[in-house]
């Protein structure tokens, strides 16, 4: 009976020690003798007890390393508090098992010198606008370092960079000085453009009103045109009137009427509208004035109507003798 509770018990232990279960995204490095074996994945393994044993237990999963923050010194001299954060994962676990005594902190210091060799190679305003390449500077540089430690890693942030008090009090000047010169050159190209709009605008005011004067000038040249040619035709049609008049009988007599009435009234309007009188010598004789006149009309009327002569040269008054009478104001 004891023999039996003896040989149960040795079997519950040799049971327990020979089924492992490993959980999921892990990997255990087991060892037979003190020599590497084999890895273990996830599910039920067996192991031989009192001869294998698990060395190693290693994630699979991602895992998010904090770096530690650290004094970096740019191109031109100056000093910058870096920190970042490394993301990795374990590939190999017998090479992250034998590959390194401590593949975590192998990859933390590595990263740090990493980022400062990168970081001393670029000045500091480059430091702020190319964070993207120092990341993948530092990714690339790790990543070829872990293989021999069978992690693989994925990616690296720069959480902050913060340079010295007197650098960001210099840079925040320079900033407010940078957004005073884009507030200035906005308000002159603003001012430039007013100018531009106006001297657009007068300058199709003036070319319109030019156009209209223009036009204006083109209708009233055609108005005075037309107003001539209807004088013209109105005068050349009432002289042919009249010619035709005179032909009639008592035509000539109207005539010489006519032209003894102009003739008075020509006369009586000179002490109107002038300071000098020019007389026949015989204004006393209205009479004779106006046998005168008639006397023209008939001279004219044999002879027949001659336009462009001069009236003077068959004018029998003008060849008389005239007195000259002038008086001032």
């Amino acid at each position: 009976m004891e023999i039996s509770i003896i040989i149960a018990i040795v079997a519950i232990v040799f049971i327990s020690q020979s089924v492992r279960i490993v959980p999921q995204q892990s990997a255990w490095v087991v060892e037979r003798l003190g020599k590497y074996d084999r890895t273990m994945h996830a599910g039920p393994n067996f192991l031989m007890p009192f001869i294998d044993r698990v060395a190693y237990k290693h994630s699979l999963k991602e895992i998010p390393l904090d770096v530690p923050s650290q004094v970096c010194i740019t191109r031109d001299n100056t000093q910058l508090q870096v920190d970042g954060i490394l993301y990795f994962q374990v590939t190999d676990p017998m090479k992250a098992s034998y590959g390194s005594s401590d593949y975590i902190g192998a990859v933390t210091q590595l990263a740090q010198t990493t980022l400062r060799s990168v970081i001393g190679k670029m000045e500091l305003d480059k430091t702020f606008e190319e964070r993207d390449m120092i990341n993948g500077s530092i990714v690339n540089s790790l990543d070829e370092a872990a293989m021999n430690w069978g992690v693989k890693v994925l990616r690296y942030e720069i959480k902050d960079l913060t340079p010295p008090r007197e650098i960001l009090q210099s840079m925040q000047a320079q900033i407010t000085a940078e957004r005073e010169k884009r507030a200035l050159i906005a308000a002159s190209e603003g001012r430039r453009q007013e100018q531009i709009n106006i001297a657009t605008g007068e300058k199709e005011a003036s070319i319109a009103r030019s156009e209209g004067d223009r036009i204006a000038a083109i209708n009233q040249a055609q108005g005075e045109a037309n107003a001539i040619t209807e004088i013209a035709t109105a005068t050349a049609k009432a002289i042919e009137l009249v010619a035709v008049a005179s032909r009639m009988p008592g035509g000539m007599e109207a005539i010489n009427l006519k032209v003894a009435e102009k003739y008075v009234d020509a006369f009586g309007q000179l002490a109107k509208e002038g300071n000098t009188l020019i007389l026949p010598g015989n204004m006393a004789d209205m009479g004779s004035m106006i046998a005168t006149a008639m006397q023209v009309v008939k001279q004219t009327g044999q002879a027949g109507p001659v336009l462009g002569s001069n009236p003077n040269a068959a004018n029998p008054v003008n060849q008389g003798n005239q007195s000259n009478n002038q008086f001032g104001r």
